[in-house]
């Protein structure tokens, strides 16, 4: 797997905060480039895999550890 390049904190946020600093974070990245985002929010598991969808980018992983999810984005 593909080393991260940059890792989004968005522990503590809830709805839209997290998905509204992915969209930032991904935009000042280059394509092919990973993002990786820790949250707390429970809705941010179906947040990440509907904003992937909508914007093209790649969901690669989403999972849970520690008590925070973590979702794994390629930029397209």
């Amino acid at each position: 797997m593909d080393a991260t390049q940059q890792t989004l904190d968005a522990r503590g946020l809830n709805c839209p905060l997290p998905i509204l600093r992915t969209r930032k974070s991904l935009g000042a990245m280059d394509a092919g480039e990973t993002l990786q985002v820790l949250a707390t929010d429970p809705g941010s598991v179906k947040d990440m895999e509907s904003f992937c969808a909508q914007t093209g980018n790649e969901l690669v992983s989403s999972g849970q550890e520690d008590g925070q999810f973590v979702f794994l984005i390629r930029k397209a």
